[in-house]
């Protein structure tokens, strides 16, 4: 019906809200497949770091780091999964708007999450590595380029092209 389409001259778009909802989960299921990787991967690796030889010489606060970093990899590998559970458990239902809404929260929450993880991870690699100063201060900018990357900068693209509306 021609009376449903929505036109957005800004994005040259002519498509319906389903269409719109099914372009955006697509986009959705790109985005969490690069990050799910990502995190599934290193949530692996922290697995297996406890049954290597080095552990057990760890202290106490390298060992609490070590399972909040596991704890942290646990939530964000769950989170960045959970929109593809929302999908098959909602499959059929007309609710896809708001599935690509719930799913866009996750990923956000699940990319926290990450950054957290991947931080904590490099604490934990750096204090073993590297004297404990030297491993706060490289974290500290490893965490700062995620916060740059990932909020700063597309922030700033926003505020350059003046868009402070969300996108459809």
């Amino acid at each position: 019906m021609a009376g449903d389409v929505d036109h957005d001259p800004d994005q040259g778009r002519n498509e319906t809200a389903a269409e719109r909802a099914d372009r955006r989960w697509n986009e959705t299921l790109q985005e969490v497949r690069v990050a799910q990787t990502g995190a599934q991967i290193l949530f692996g690796f922290l697995l297996s770091v406890a049954f290597t030889p080095r552990f057990a010489g760890l202290g106490l606060f390298d060992r609490a780091l070590y399972v909040v970093t596991v704890v942290l990899g646990a939530l964000a590998t769950g989170t960045l999964m959970a929109p593809v559970a929302y999908h098959r458990f909602l499959a059929g239902h007309h609710l896809k708007p708001q599935l690509v809404d719930a799913a866009g929260h996750l990923v956000s929450v699940g990319f926290v999450l990450l950054a957290l993880t991947v931080s904590s991870a490099v604490l934990l690699l750096l204090r073993v590595a590297a004297a404990p100063p030297v491993a706060w201060l490289l974290t500290a900018c490893v965490a700062l380029w995620f916060v740059i990357c990932w909020l700063v900068l597309p922030a700033a693209l926003l505020l350059l092209h003046g868009k402070r509306t969300r996108k459809k």
